[in-house]
């Protein structure tokens, strides 16, 4: 179903484009989209080979496109015309001189200064400018803007602010690209802190299997909540330094018979719907991938594909111990869809390696695929429940 869907790519080769953004995105500060209204939108999601695709409507009358959904990222950002270096996509840039909701947004506004003051200049036109680069040597550099966001059907957001990006580049996405981002982050311009109390300042979504050819949804407001006594709770903390992320705290991961602890209470762990792999702090990370690999007891082989750090010829008849995540207040088990990815080459690897920033954990998209996951930010808390998601598409 994704229109970005390159067949000529392996499982390995999409991988390592995913993780070179995912390794990145601890070392920038924020990111990207959309804004406020007073009923409750929801968007299709489609999984993308690593990354979920956000299918949104922008400007007036309404253009198509679809966005990589990305609750580790801020601010959104779409390629524009007239692009001075953008990389390529299968659909036309979006053309603000096309769109009669589209207004600019002057440098000496309010709006403005949410951006970073190192990254936010004033242009020529006095218009806002801003600029983001990413440690994989991405980038996006442009203009902040306001027009019509829709999420379909006749749910409207009619003063989106988002980034109009003229010169960018996803150094890591080689596969059909996106046009750009959509920010579900815990900073002040993402689409969740736009839409704020209008949608209870709730989210959630089920994250389908990468090789799935269906779509899951994206809710806000009411719709978003979980329900059923499967669904666990860990509280969130909201006033943390990385303010643009929603930070929890890991307690420690049982394997089979054997439990690791990680001594933190202060709010260790990150989850991104925008990192593929699951990212453990060091030392923590060494001490699971011992212990994993002892419970499992299949030797590695030598030659482990890059980011990559357990990999082992798959045989049917493996006995995968059971994974529990301890958070605060929460346990949450993973099957082994969660943990291990299934290569073209008969090839089983840990979907799991160690974080490039010290004390700060990530919990990965593959990890989240098949669990209902419900952002209340009203009630600072973060919730989990095991699901099909499949099944919940068809029925609901």
């Amino acid at each position: 179903m994704s229109p970005y869907y390159n067949p000529s790519m392996s499982t390995l080769d999409l991988l390592r484009n995913a993780d070179l953004r995912s390794s990145s995105r601890l070392k920038r500060v924020s990111l990207y989209l959309l804004s406020n209204e007073n009923e409750s939108p929801e968007s299709i999601i489609i999984p993308n080979n690593g990354d979920f695709l956000i299918r949104i409507y922008i400007g007036t009358p309404p253009v198509e496109r679809f966005a990589i959904v990305d609750t580790g990222s801020d601010l959104s950002w779409v390629q524009c015309s007239p692009c001075e270096s953008c990389f390529p996509q299968d659909t036309p840039l979006y053309e603000s001189n096309k769109s009669s909701t589209f207004t600019n947004v002057p440098c000496d506004s309010q709006s403005c200064t949410l951006l970073p003051t190192n990254q936010h200049t004033c242009g020529k036109s006095e218009e806002c400018l801003y600029s983001y680069f990413y440690g994989d040597k991405s980038f996006t550099v442009g203009e902040l803007v306001v027009d019509s966001i829709s999420f379909g059907s006749n749910v409207t957001i009619p003063k989106s602010m988002f980034g109009c990006g003229y010169y960018n580049n996803f150094t890591a996405d080689t596969s059909g690209k996106p046009v750009g981002i959509v920010g579900l982050g815990a900073g002040p311009l993402s689409l969740i802190s736009q839409l704020g109390d209008s949608i209870g300042r709730k989210f959630s979504y089920c994250l389908l299997p990468f090789n799935s050819k269906s779509a899951s949804k994206l809710k806000f407001g009411n719709q978003a909540i979980i329900k059923g006594d499967s669904v666990v709770s860990t509280p969130l903390l909201m006033n943390s330094s990385h303010h643009f992320l929603y930070q929890f705290n890991l307690q420690g991961i049982t394997i089979g018979q054997n439990t690791l602890q990680t001594g933190r209470t202060d709010g260790n762990m990150v989850i991104d719907s925008g990192t593929t792999l699951t990212l453990l702090e060091q030392p923590f990370f060494d001490n699971f991938l011992t212990s994993m690999k002892l419970t499992i007891g299949i030797e590695s082989v030598e030659d482990v594909p890059n980011p990559l750090h357990y990999c082992f010829p798959f045989q049917p008849d493996i006995e995968f111990p059971d994974t529990i995540l301890h958070f605060n207040g929460a346990n949450i088990t993973l099957n082994p869809f969660n943990m291990f990815i299934l290569f073209e080459n008969n090839l089983l690897c840990l979907a799991v390696v160690p974080s490039n920033i010290q004390g700060i954990s990530v919990l990965g998209n593959v990890a989240q695929v098949n669990f209902q996951v419900e952002y209340d930010l009203e009630g600072e808390k973060l919730s989990f429940a095991a699901s099909n998601c499949t099944d919940i598409i068809n029925i609901s």
